[in-house]
């Protein structure tokens, strides 16, 4: 009993593994409060990408989401967004620009309830974390 218990913990965390495999260098974390529904947190997740797709750093000619900017979404019981962000270099003079245009698309978000942008530099960004769309865009090809 106890090793087709371990076999099969053992093949869970190979599941996670191979979708956290599968999931692009650009995608952030999500993390959702117990109470958001199934089908609400597929919404939200397409909806929130959608309005961070609208937002340009404005040194460069491609969206935060497709450059990696984004580490962490979090969306609360009370619906509340909280995202976690990094800049391209530390000391981004655009730093505000950027943030206050994130509040304003996602807020357009149906359900959003509210937003909270946090910049963080840990991990630094690095251009590992850009997707190819981002990579086409900017010839980095």
């Amino acid at each position: 009993m106890a090793e087709a218990q371990s076999i099969e913990a053992e093949s869970r965390e190979t599941q996670e593994i191979a979708s956290d495999q599968d999931a692009m260098p650009n995608e952030p974390q999500w993390f959702f409060a117990p109470s958001v529904p199934e089908d609400e947190r597929g919404r939200y997740t397409n909806d929130i990408v959608a309005a961070l797709k609208t937002v340009y750093d404005p040194e460069i000619p491609c969206d935060i989401y497709e450059l990696g900017l984004i580490y962490k979404v979090e969306i609360g019981e009370d619906r509340l967004v909280k995202i976690d962000m990094t800049l391209t270099a530390p000391g981004c003079p655009v730093a505000g620009e950027l943030t206050r245009s994130i509040e304003t698309a996602v807020s357009t978000v149906s359900g959003v309830m509210g937003i909270e942008v946090s910049l963080v530099f840990d991990p630094p960004w690095d251009q590992g974390r850009m997707s190819d769309e981002a990579r086409v865009s900017l010839d980095m090809f």
